[in-house]
């Protein structure tokens, strides 16, 4: 699949268009500052923006920033075009779809799942986790066994036109281990960030991660301090990308405490990504990527390559925003 070509930014950006929603695929600006009474969402990716119309409904109406994530999410984990998220998502190398999810709210409180599999909108169930249990995480059986306790539905994966597009994959394919280009045609994730009016942070976090990874493989999505992290206090950080490189310098805790020690939001993010860069000797294809937003609603990312954007609105402005980044693909 050939990849996309994207306007590329310096690191200060520039202002295309503060556009309508109707025309909501337009570029909006590299680095976007906010209101500190919000409310503002932002998330990954352009399956962002139906996510991102969805919070709105609950923030616009003054409600709470971890209500908002978890509505916005769920409309990704929901769409059947979608093979990265939800009860769309493609197979591990065993034909088997495995979800995996968290969220966090503005008091430090947070739920995931991971290895999550047969069971719809696995955000709810990492929200139910956080809301009705003293754990923080489940996996496996023991999540599908907790998700059923509770009422959440089962569903049937992979879908017909995945299954079909597996079945090809493995017929094709030797290198199991081979590294995936993740760019805007094959992105791994929706993360979402929002403030609210009280000027309370919350964000979600949620995917079926690395198309035919290894049977029981995890990213960095359903794990706090990697895929997702919120300090109220400060602010709150989100990644893609390649999650083994994300974990290993537990990169959205990571960003959260640059902007503790006085980062922008896109320095923080650019920070974490050149940690990233650092730890590799090979950065071929290896596509990671940061959102951040602080307490003054303030957003910005970064990315290791070119061709990384994500949805944004608030009262005003609505659109898709491409970031600055280290290097743009060879």
């Amino acid at each position: 699949m050939k990849r996309r070509k994207f306007i590329k930014f310096g690191l200060a950006g520039a202002v295309l268009s503060a556009i309508e929603p109707a025309n909501a695929t337009s570029i909006v600006t590299a680095e976007f500052t906010g209101k500190s009474s919000g409310p503002i969402v932002i998330s990954t990716w352009e399956h962002g923006l139906a996510a991102n119309s969805a919070a709105w409904e609950v923030l616009s109406a003054g409600g709470k920033a971890i209500d908002a994530v978890e509505k916005g999410v769920r409309v990704t984990e929901a769409d059947l075009t979608n093979r990265s998220v939800g009860i769309g998502g493609m197979p591990d190398r065993d034909g088997h779809v495995t979800l995996d999810a968290c969220i966090m709210d503005d008091r430090s409180r947070c739920g995931a799942v991971g290895f999550l599999e047969g069971i719809d909108h696995p955000i709810s169930v990492a929200r139910a986790v956080m809301d009705k249990t003293q754990h923080v995480m489940l996996v496996g059986e023991g999540a599908r066994k907790f998700a059923l306790e509770q009422g959440f539905n089962k569903i049937k994966t992979p879908i017909p036109e995945v299954k079909k597009a597996y079945k090809k994959w493995r017929k094709e394919n030797k290198d199991i281990f081979k590294r995936p280009t993740i760019n805007h045609e094959n992105h791994d994730t929706i993360g979402m960030l929002a403030l609210d009016s009280h000027g309370n942070l919350s964000g979600a976090c949620t995917t079926s991660g690395w198309a035919f990874k290894m049977h029981g493989r995890l990213g960095d999505s359903p794990i706090i301090g990697a895929g997702l992290f919120v300090d109220n206090e400060i602010g709150a950080a989100c990644a893609t990308g390649l999650g083994e490189a994300i974990i290993r310098i537990a990169g959205s805790h990571t960003v959260v405490e640059l902007m503790r020690q006085g980062f922008s939001p896109t320095d923080a993010c650019k920070e974490a990504v050149n940690r990233i860069i650092r730890k590799h000797e090979d950065l071929k294809d290896l596509q990671c990527c940061f959102l951040a937003i602080d307490k003054q609603g303030n957003v910005g990312g970064y990315s290791v390559y070119s061709g990384f954007n994500y949805a944004l609105k608030s009262a005003n402005k609505e659109g898709m925003i491409n970031t600055p980044y280290d290097r743009g693909w060879d």
